[in-house]
Order: C-alpha cells, then sequence, then structure tokens
C-alpha cells in the first residue's frame, strides 16, 4: 500500500511589496499592514494570515 500525499497547502504568503513605510497611525503605505500584523506576521497561522490580509485590503481600498 502505497503512503498517502499528506501535503499541507501553504501558508498564505506576505503581502510585503517592499514599499516600506508607516503613516501616522502605523499602517504601512506599501502593503496596508499595521506595524502590530507586520511584526507578528511570522507567528500567525494561516487564517490568521487571512484576516490581516483581508484588514490589509480593506485599508488600502480607502
Amino acid at each position: 500500500m502505497e503512503p498517502m500525499n499528506q501535503t499541507s497547502p501553504p501558508l498564505i504568503e506576505s503581502p510585503c511589496v517592499l514599499n516600506c513605510c508607516l503613516d501616522e497611525q502605523e499602517i504601512c503605505m506599501g502593503c496596508g499592514r499595521s506595524l502590530d500584523e507586520i511584526l507578528g506576521w511570522w507567528d500567525a497561522d494561516e487564517e490568521a494570515r487571512r484576516i490581516i490580509v483581508r484588514n490589509a485590503q480593506q485599508r488600502k481600498s480607502k
């Protein structure tokens, strides 16, 4: 019996666009993430990353 392929989907990639500059509210003008979201990115699980990306996209669309 062959082993099952148990690959998990990759974690959400960082939305960083290498244009890092924080505004007065500590929001990156490049990707839209808050400073806390940027600092916590590497410790965040997949669901937390999805939330961060969604929040960043909403900030950038305003």
